[in-house]
């Protein structure tokens, strides 16, 4: 894989690293210029950024998760960096879910942009169930091994009352008029309060724009010259982005 690494400062570089997946047929440099590392600075964050040329051709052959790891993540732990993010978008935001049920535990925390998240099949079967607080994932033998299959179980964990500790903290953002709004209202029910971000609007640069702005708000990334303090949960739900159960809104 191709990579691209901006720094957070000039002069130094920082122990978190900010890994940018983008969507199909869309190009690493895209974040870039759409604004999403000038947000990370302009927050006087320390977080480094690496943008990843993972075109669908790494979708098509299932080969995804291994060039990541080995091509990424692995490389760039050598490197010294002690906690690692996972930023994707529509397809890049599958890509980071999929990398943790390949490899769990191995990222520190994942943020998903309107990601595609299977088949609308298995969805309607989640939302006729009432949910992922109610569905029963099917035992025995599937009809096929697509990965969404193992996704809705995976997505299950963070209903427990004490998810494990390599479970990574999930944040969710998308357009309420998105085409996979179904589906992301179904993974949203699931999450902790102040890590689900809505806004108006569809499947595009200025919805992942300004949900991105609003997520740095509350990610629990490092200040430069100090930590960042984590967001209690009472501090998330006070921030302004999104309206209590927005994704509540029949499809």
């Amino acid at each position: 894989m191709n990579t691209h690494l901006r720094s957070a400062t000039d002069d130094e570089r920082s122990e978190t690293l900010l890994v940018f997946l983008p969507g199909a047929y869309l190009k690493p440099e895209e974040f870039e210029r759409h604004g999403f590392i000038s947000a990370v600075r302009e927050r006087h964050l320390a977080a480094d950024a690496m943008l990843v040329d993972a075109d669908v051709s790494y979708y098509y052959d299932q080969t995804l998760s291994d060039r990541l790891q080995a091509d990424v993540i692995e490389p760039q732990r050598a490197r010294g960096y002690t906690s690692i993010w996972l930023v994707g978008i529509s397809i890049g935001g599958f890509g980071a879910l999929i990398h943790e049920l390949a490899r769990p535990g191995s990222v520190d925390g994942i943020v998903a942009l309107a990601p595609y998240l299977g088949r609308r099949v298995l969805g309607a079967e989640i939302q006729k169930a009432g949910g992922l607080r109610t569905w029963h994932a099917p035992t025995g033998p599937q009809p096929d091994e697509e990965p969404d299959r193992k996704l809705w179980p995976f997505f299950q964990q963070y209903l427990e009352a004490q998810p494990s500790r390599n479970l990574p903290p999930l944040y969710l953002g998308f357009g309420l008029n998105d085409r996979f709004a179904g589906n992301h209202r179904l993974l949203a029910d699931a999450l902790p309060p102040g890590r689900v971000f809505t806004t108006e609007g569809g499947h595009d640069w200025p919805q992942w724009r300004e949900l991105w702005r609003s997520m740095l708000e509350v990610l629990p990334l490092p200040l430069q010259g100090r930590p960042r303090q984590p967001v209690t949960q009472s501090q998330a739900m006070a921030a302004p982005p999104p309206p209590a159960k927005p994704w509540a809104i029949a499809a």
